[in-house]
C-alpha cells in the first residue's frame, strides 16, 4: 500500500483493541479530556480537535454514553485530570524511525520511561523533529471489507465525494486517506452510507520503510514497540519498521 503502514500493522493494532478494549477506551477518554480543555469546549461542531477524537472513539466502538460522560467530566470544574500532550522522537535498531505520542500528568516520569525503552532495546531517543520530517500527517480511515462484498469503485466514489484524497485496498480492508482537517467529515459520510469502520484517526505516515533482517534486531524492535504501546501514558506509536 502506498503511504500507509502495512495492513499487518493495522491488524496488530486491532488485535490490541480486541484484547485490551478497556485500556483503549481509557486512552481515548484521556484524548477527549485534553481535546475539550485545549481545543475549545465540549461541542464537536465547534471544536475540530474534539470532533476528530470522537470519530476515533466511535470507530473503536466506544459507547456514546462513555463519550458523553467523558466530555461532561472534562467540562466540570472539579475534574482532577491535568494531562498534557507530549511527543517523543527517536530511533530503533538500525535507524528505524519512531514517534511516540503521549498524554501525561507527569512529563518527567513519561520521558524517563520512553527513554528507557529506547535505550534498552538498541535505540536512542532524539531531539524534537529528528524523524518527524520523514512522515506525513494524514487522516486515515480503515473500512472493513472482511467478507469482501464491497465494490472498490463504490467505496472510492463515496470517499472522494465526501472529501477524501485517496483510497487503497489491502487484504480485507479499504484504507481512505484525508487531509487531517477533513477526517471527521469523511468519517461521518462513510458511516452515514452504511460502511463499517475499523479505525479513524490522524496518523503519521512514513515516507519510506526499514526492513530488519537480523533476528536480534527484530526481537528488540518488537519488544520496544510492545512496551511503548502498553504504557498507560502512550497514545500512539508511529514508525517505519516493515516486518
Amino acid at each position: 500500500m502506498s503511504g500507509h503502514s502495512k495492513w499487518h500493522n493495522i491488524q496488530r493494532t486491532k488485535g490490541s483493541q480486541d484484547a485490551k478494549r478497556a485500556k483503549i477506551f481509557t486512552k481515548i477518554a484521556r484524548e477527549i479530556i485534553v481535546a475539550v480543555k485545549e481545543g475549545g469546549g465540549g461541542d464537536p461542531s465547534s471544536n475540530s480537535r474534539l470532533a476528530t477524537v470522537v470519530a476515533k472513539a466511535k470507530a473503536a466502538n466506544m459507547p456514546n454514553d462513555n463519550i458523553k460522560r467523558t466530555i461532561d467530566k472534562a467540562l466540570g470544574s472539579g475534574s482532577g485530570d491535568n494531562y498534557e500532550s507530549m511527543t517523543y522522537e527517536g530511533y530503533g535498531p538500525c535507524g528505524v524511525a519512531v514517534i511516540v505520542e503521549a498524554m501525561t500528568d507527569n512529563r518527567n516520569r513519561t520521558a524517563s520511561e520512553i527513554r528507557h525503552h529506547f535505550d534498552k532495546y538498541g535505540g536512542k531517543m532524539g531531539a524534537a523533529g529528528c524523524v518527524s520530517w520523514s512522515f506525513d500527517r494524514k487522516g486515515v480511515i480503515i473500512v472493513d471489507n472482511e467478507d469482501e462484498t464491497l465494490d472498490e469503485e463504490e467505496v472510492l466514489t463515496a470517499a472522494l465525494e465526501a472529501g477524501a484524497d485517496d483510497i487503497d485496498s489491502d487484504a480485507s480492508v479499504f484504507v481512505v486517506y484525508t487531509a487531517p482537517d477533513d477526517l471527521t467529515a469523511v468519517n461521518n459520510a462513510l458511516v452515514s452510507s452504511g460502511y463499517a469502520l475499523l479505525s479513524a484517526q490522524v496518523e503519521m505516515i512514513p515516507q519510506n520503510y526499514v526492513k530488519l533482517t537480523d533476528p536480534a534486531d527484530v526481537g528488540n524492535m518488537d519488544k520496544m514497540l510492545e512496551l511503548m504501546e502498553d504504557s498507560d501514558d502512550v497514545q500512539n506509536v508511529w514508525h517505519n519498521y516493515e516486518t
